[in-house]
């Protein structure tokens, strides 16, 4: 029979750490790619009016947003050239506004759900009748913490000149 030895000072090999900087490369790399910059992909016109006393939203996570506008030209031929809603990356109409805002609503932490803001991004030249018939659902949806998104400016200047 034979007889096995145990080396009773074997010692454990070093980690070798030299494909590390690659694997972090590879990785920063794959995140660069994969990550989603935008959530909502605009498929309206959107340009935002100007105001003088601007605050920011502190959490975004509580935030729904409605977009509200005429379709860009890609867009044009399919939705017409008056004013649509636009809810998440798809236009909708005024009815499914209350579904939007309940569903974002149910998707929330039940601590968020109290704080919940609807960021309305109207276009400056929109008509108010659309706008109307959104804040109407709003109520109808309970959400009534409403904050109009602009771009931060002077919106008197050029009355001013």
């Amino acid at each position: 029979m034979s007889k096995f030895n145990k080396k009773k000072n074997a010692e454990v090999p070093a980690v070798n750490t030299a494909s590390l900087p690659d694997i972090v490369f590879m990785l920063l790399f794959f995140f660069m790619v994969a990550t989603v910059m935008r959530d909502d992909e605009l498929q309206i016109e959107n340009q935002l009016p100007k105001a003088n006393q601007v605050e920011k939203l502190a959490e975004k996570k509580k935030v729904v947003t409605i977009y509200i506008g005429k379709p860009s030209p890609n867009f044009a031929k399919q939705y017409g050239v008056t004013e649509v809603i636009q809810l998440g990356d798809k236009i909708s109409p005024i009815s499914d506004v209350q579904t939007y805002v309940n569903t974002k609503r149910n998707a929330m932490d039940e601590d968020d759900k109290d704080e919940m803001m609807v960021s309305l991004k109207v276009d400056q030249n929109s008509q108010v009748g659309i706008l109307t018939d959104v804040k109407q659902e709003l109520r109808d949806a309970m959400a009534l913490k409403i904050s109009y998104t602009s771009i931060e400016g002077d919106p008197l200047r050029n009355l001013k000149n």
